[in-house]
């Protein structure tokens, strides 16, 4: 079942997103173009405080026109480590500074049409190191208990992939832990 690629071309290019159109061939021999969109590779950190609470951006997303909660993130720089990407992004988006950050998930959330993959980290503390250097990230910052986290995502208060992919392994951490 696996597809062959005889070729791609680019539609549209930038820094953030390429648009490509590639020559398909399917398993029984017809072939097609298909879009594909390629961008760089992004991050979500859970930064979570001694009072099992989840640092979390209240954020619009015009794309959608929607509201929600998301974990601070963003794109991997040229030369940067996913980890690395993470610390940065943490600290641009809320001036708290993660410590002992470690991976807890990896997401391909449209693999239909995109290249996307979103690195999930965990970090159990942060220290304050001042304001967001990045106004234009979110209408507001709060320390959101874990427990609260189920409810969110019921009333689609939460529902970024990569948000979703931390919380949830967070949850089912918390789960093993209860029943050990």
């Amino acid at each position: 079942m696996r597809w062959i690629v005889h070729g791609e071309r680019p539609l549209y290019e930038s820094e953030w997103v390429d648009l490509l159109l590639s020559d398909i061939e399917f398993p029984d021999g017809s072939r097609r173009d298909h879009h594909l969109v390629r961008i760089p590779p992004s991050v979500a950190v859970a930064i979570t405080d001694d009072q099992d609470r989840v640092l979390m951006l209240w954020r619009h997303r015009f794309t959608t026109d929607t509201w929600s909660w998301e974990l601070p993130g963003g794109a991997v720089e040229e030369g940067e480590t996913p980890a690395e990407a993470a610390v940065r992004e943490a600290v641009e988006e809320t001036g708290w500074l993660p410590s002992d950050v470690t991976p807890i998930g990896y997401v391909q959330p449209i693999t239909g049409i995109t290249n996307a993959e979103q690195h999930v980290f965990r970090a159990a503390s942060a220290t304050r190191v001042g304001a967001p250097t990045d106004p234009h990230e979110s209408d507001a910052m709060a320390w959101i208990p874990l427990r609260d986290m189920p409810e969110l995502i019921a009333n689609r208060q939460l529902v970024a992939a990569a948000t979703l992919v931390g919380v949830l392994q967070m949850l089912a951490d918390r789960a093993v832990e209860s029943r050990g």
